[in-house]
C-alpha cells in the first residue's frame, strides 16, 4: 500500500534527486497483511471489514499461488527513499485510508 499522495510525492523525489540509485521501492513505511488492510478499510468507510477467506480454502483453490502470492507475499519496505530523508504524508495505512476516503489530498 501507498497514498496517492506518497506514490506522487515518491517519484518526484526521485526524479529529483541525484543521490538515488538503482531499485526504489515505492511503498508506505509499515507494511500491514491483509486482514489489517481489511480492518482498516472497514474503519475509513465506517463499514464491517470485507469477509477475510479462510487460509485453507485460498490453499485449496489457488494451490502455491496462494501461498506465495497472497498469504505470505513479500515484504517491501521503501529502505532507500527512507534513507534518503524521504518524509510520508501518510505513514500509516490509516492515515493513507482517511485521506483517500476523505479527498484530504494535499
Amino acid at each position: 500500500w501507498i497514498s496517492l499522495d506518497d506514490e506522487i510525492g515518491a517519484i518526484l523525489f526521485a526524479l529529483t534527486n541525484d543521490a538515488l540509485s538503482g531499485p526504489i521501492n515505492s511503498v508506505g513505511p509499515a507494511p500491514v497483511t491483509n486482514a489489517e488492510f481489511n480492518r482498516a478499510l472497514g474503519r475509513a468507510v465506517h463499514r464491517p471489514a470485507p469477509m477475510i477467506v479462510p487460509s485453507f480454502a485460498l490453499r485449496a483453490l489457488l494451490g502455491e499461488f496462494a501461498q506465495e502470492g497472497i498469504l505470505h507475499g513479500p515484504r517491501a519496505i521503501p529502505t532507500v527513499l527512507e534513507a534518503a530523508g524521504y518524509q510520508f504524508q501518510h505513514p500509516t495505512i490509516r492515515a493513507a485510508l482517511a485521506a483517500a476516503v476523505g479527498g484530504n489530498h494535499k
